[in-house]
């Protein structure tokens, strides 16, 4: 029986990289598919910061692309997709016009600025160097690549937030492989959907995670950031063939993986975004039906994998992960939150 979460590079014509920047938190994740394949992308939180998602709208031109950026470095971190772009057109890969080749290269950032100095961000040289890395199978997660500076519960204050991260999850049903990569970066809470257990939140007295929303009905004010300065970004994927109305539909689908995960979720300051990807190299037509009936499923385990695959930073960010409660922690009781309605 499977025990580990599984991979986005289980979906057969994708590869995933990640440039981790030594000098701060931050990084950027570069998923390729240079043979190009449909896409799809539907944008959630209210303070996105994105880059050719007009593009990817069902009604618009081109239909494949051929890679998708995350990032750090918030707004600053979209330049990253210039090297992503370089490096396509160097390896003679793009949308022919012409005699030029254009890469198609949607991106969407996370905000991660408050963590070191600011004027660290990705830039076009990571965006190249995480193309660079990128390889198939890859199992890296946790404090990797746009994961490297995302935190987690920062609604009630910064000073209250634990560690976020990378992660990943896939499952194989009736000939169809379906996978996620998630950088979790909420406002909110992230919890574990199938067994209740709360994952990271913002910090009781006792350093463990509390709930925001019954903070905040228990009358705590809210002390977090301003519009733009968290988000949870995914990608879910198939290898299955879709049009790109269909992904598109997909991606709409996917985001209650994150309702089911995370709490609240798409606030003012989230910029929730996701991407979905199909790549086709199974030889199936897709079926929709069964694929959105598995996609919250994949992004939920996705998100808590993200979770539990990070690392505390100490000073001077002070950022304890889940990890570090566990070697003293008391099993896990379901949490009462999840028994209200929704």
């Amino acid at each position: 029986m499977r025990t580990d979460p599984g991979s986005l590079t289980d979906v057969a014509g994708l590869r995933v990289g990640h440039h981790t920047d030594a000098r701060r938190p931050t990084g950027c994740t570069v998923v390729l598919c240079e043979a190009g394949c449909s896409a799809g992308v539907d944008v959630r939180g209210a303070a996105p910061g994105t880059r050719e998602t007009e593009l990817l709208r069902p009604e618009n031109t081109v239909q494949q692309i051929h890679g998708l950026l995350l990032s750090g470095g918030s707004a600053f971190g979209l330049a990253a997709a210039d090297g992503v772009m370089r490096w396509l057109v160097e390896r003679g890969h793009g949308f022919a016009v012409g005699a030029a080749r254009v890469p198609i290269v949607p991106a969407a950032v996370i905000f991660d600025l408050q963590l070191g100095d600011p004027a660290i961000t990705p830039d076009a040289a990571a965006g190249h160097a995480a193309c660079e890395a990128a390889t198939r199978p890859n199992q890296q997660r946790g404090n990797v690549g746009a994961g490297a500076g995302a935190t987690v519960g920062k609604l009630l204050g910064r000073e209250r937030a634990m560690k976020g991260g990378l992660g990943m999850a896939s499952l194989k049903v009736q000939g169809q492989t379906l996978a996620a990569l998630v950088v979790a970066n909420p406002v909110g809470d992230v919890l574990d959907c199938a067994s209740g257990e709360r994952l990271a939140g913002p910090r009781g007295a006792d350093g463990r995670p509390q709930s925001t929303e019954q903070a905040l009905l228990d009358g705590a004010p809210l002390g977090g950031p301003g519009p733009g300065s968290a988000t949870t970004l995914g990608v879910i994927a198939t290898d299955a063939r879709l049009s790109k109305t269909q992904c598109h539909k997909l991606a709409q689908i996917a985001h209650d993986g994150f309702a089911r995960s995370i709490h609240p979720v798409h606030q003012l300051m989230d910029g929730d975004v996701m991407f979905a990807l199909a790549t086709g190299a199974s030889g199936r037509d897709g079926d929709l039906g069964l694929l959105g009936a598995l996609a919250a499923e994949v992004v939920a385990r996705a998100v808590a994998d993200a979770v539990r695959s990070a690392q505390g930073l100490g000073a001077p960010y002070h950022l304890p992960a889940w990890r570090d409660n566990q070697a003293s922690s008391t099993p896990a009781q379901p949490d009462p939150d999840r028994s209200r309605p929704r």
